[in-house]
């Protein structure tokens, strides 16, 4: 039977007690973590969110009826203890933050009996995520998890604190908004009073911060919440947290600065970590060419290298022709793996075909300086050693190779295989932090599916000056005032420069395949605003949820998060989504829902 916890007042959390304490009565409020009766003795862990704390239940201190009563208590119990806090001598459990002391029980209040947990509330255990997200609310109380939690809060207080102190305002923006669909997919609610009608949930609070320029508020930032209907994977969700900010009157090295010297701060605090600055910058281009990856891991090394040149006339049918098209030719030296197995090279030759690919050549120096490779039959012994050469190769290394009449193919196939070799091979620092900012990004993007260049960020990011006449003569060409922040081969962030002339903006849309009927419909609220005087601005975003991760060092977005979402977009807890059952609430939407029909 539950008790009241009337008249108690909880003195403060488990780990906040300490030897100062020791001789005083304390009345302390909790879980039980786990609890043995040893006949005269009852010994209890209690758990809140700081820690574990012991009590002792002696019934010739706290009488039989509140030791009685102790017997019966069960892990997950919540309970409130009062009684005097003692030194434990030579019996301290170092392993525990309140080792060196105990609490003497006098009384003893159940608020609230449990049933037996699906899962032991430790950590360390085994059970599968899909059964730990079903009782999140269980898996929340672990010590591990509550950590992260606990961090990402610290994180975004700091963040606040921050922001505050460099002359921010916080300023909240809409949730329901008009869609004005460019990129992921918006969800839309329905409108009751305007039928037929929809709003959107915001993407992120782009257009918004910008007409916040507008008004005057030059430097803005907001904790966000965004929501795209995108597929999903372990560093993304459905709906997740932006920190979000523009300033007025900048340039892309104003928005640099103060993000490098946040980042130092923050990482500084949570992780101990002293960031060098400046961060190193790195162009688009390079990053692709080097690394084949617009956020490139550069905790090790093995850079892409283009031997297009070096084999455009060789015997080799498969590169001179693929050179003779325009094409490219690039590859990766593997130090010291000359003898990898040939049913490994097979399974990354499967792994570059996932990215367009056509296969894998292989060139391995063996350590007699003769060759073992998928092609050398092709090519004469002086083709063969200026490629080597071209490689960097020396004996014990494993060269190889992909070529495609797209750069795009080649880049995404061993940029990947790189990462691939990299985790595969050891060759990572895991205890390294590596920023990068890559920026100069190409504006436009083609985009087979839609026959036409979209907007690699947004229609609203700046092209370079010196590009501007290249937007109607070679869009591909143009490149963008923009910029990602990179860790340790994840974008932690990105922003841009901002348009703010009406006519580059009418251009810009222009260019992406926006009629001016569909412009003012989509953006004829921004391009009105645009008419009243738009300072220069420019901002960036974080991912609020990858930044935790990387900073409570985590794999996945679902530990800094209290209720996520599984790959599918469903929540296992909350058995959401889920049919409406009231069909009211439908009618009153003016909405009929439709059974697809091969169901």
């Amino acid at each position: 039977m539950s008790e009241s916890m009337q008249g108690l007042h909880r003195t403060c959390r488990c780990t906040e007690l300490d030897e100062s304490y020791i001789g005083k009565e304390v009345t302390m409020m909790g879980w039980v973590q786990k609890s043995r009766n040893k006949g005269g003795l009852v010994f209890t862990d209690l758990r809140d969110r700081s820690g574990l704390l012991q009590i002792i239940f002696e019934e010739s201190e706290c009488g039989s009826e509140v030791f009685e009563k102790a017997g019966k208590l069960r892990s997950e119990f919540v309970i409130a203890v009062t009684g005097v806090v003692r030194g434990r001598g030579k019996d301290a459990n170092k392993e525990m933050k309140t080792g060196s002391i105990e609490i003497s029980a006098k009384s003893l209040r159940i608020l609230a009996e449990s049933d037996v947990p699906p899962f032991p509330i430790e950590d360390g255990i085994k059970t599968k995520e899909d059964i730990r997200l079903q009782y999140r609310y269980l898996d929340l109380r672990r010590p591990e998890l509550a950590k992260k939690i606990m961090t990402r809060a610290k994180i975004t207080h700091l963040i606040r604190n921050f922001m505050s102190e460099n002359g921010f305002l916080e300023i909240e923006t809409p949730t329901l908004i008009k869609s004005t669909p460019e990129g992921a997919r918006d969800y839309l609610v329905p409108s009751r009073i305007h039928p037929g009608a929809f709003y959107a949930l915001p993407q992120s609070p782009q257009l918004l911060k910008q007409l916040l320029m507008v008004s005057g508020f030059d430097r803005y930032f907001q904790i966000a919440r965004c929501y795209r209907d995108e597929d999903l994977r372990a560093d993304r969700q459905p709906e997740f947290t932006q920190v979000d900010m523009e300033l007025s009157f900048v340039d892309q090295d104003d928005v640099m600065e103060v993000n490098e010297r946040l980042l130092k701060y923050l990482f500084k605090e949570v992780c101990n970590v002293d960031i060098e600055l400046p961060i190193k910058r790195m162009k688009w281009i390079d990053a692709m060419n080097s690394y084949g990856s617009d956020k490139p891991d550069m905790r090790f090394d093995m850079l892409l290298q283009d031997v297009t040149e070096t084999v455009k006339d060789c015997g080799f049918g498969v590169f001179a022709n693929c050179a003779k098209e325009g094409g490219v030719i690039k590859g990766l030296n593997v130090k010291g793996q000359a003898g990898m197995p040939r049913k490994h090279i097979d399974k990354y030759t499967e792994l570059v075909k996932e990215y367009g690919a056509k296969g894998l050549a292989y060139l391995a120096v063996n350590e007699d300086g003769t060759y073992k490779s998928s092609f050398a039959k092709f090519m004469t012994e002086d083709e063969l050693e200026n490629l080597v050469s071209a490689m960097n190769g020396e004996p014990g290394d494993l060269l190889v190779f992909v070529s495609d009449t797209k750069k795009q193919v080649v880049w995404d196939a061993l940029g990947s295989l790189r990462l691939k070799l990299g985790a595969d091979l050891d060759l990572i620092d895991r205890k390294s932090w590596k920023f990068l900012w890559v920026t100069e990004f190409p504006m436009f993007e083609w985009s087979d599916e839609l026959g036409r260049y979209q907007a690699m960020h947004h229609p609203f990011t700046m092209p370079m000056e010196e590009d501007l006449p290249l937007v109607d003569t070679d869009q591909g060409a143009v490149r963008a005032k923009a910029y990602d922040i990179v860790l340790n081969g994840t974008e932690l962030g990105g922003g841009s420069v901002r348009i703010h002339q009406g006519d580059v903006q009418k251009k810009m849309l222009e260019k992406l395949g926006f009629t001016p009927e569909r412009a003012d419909e989509q953006f004829g609220f921004l391009m009105k605003a645009f008419k009243y005087g738009v300072p220069p601005h420019a901002g960036l975003a974080y991912g609020l949820d990858r930044l935790a991760m990387w900073m409570v060092g985590s794999d996945s977005i679902r530990d800094v998060i209290a209720f996520p979402k599984i790959k599918d977009g469903s929540d296992p807890m909350m058995d959401a989504p889920a049919p409406v059952f009231d069909e009211q609430q439908l009618k009153d939407l003016h909405i009929a829902v439709v059974k697809d029909e091969e169901e």
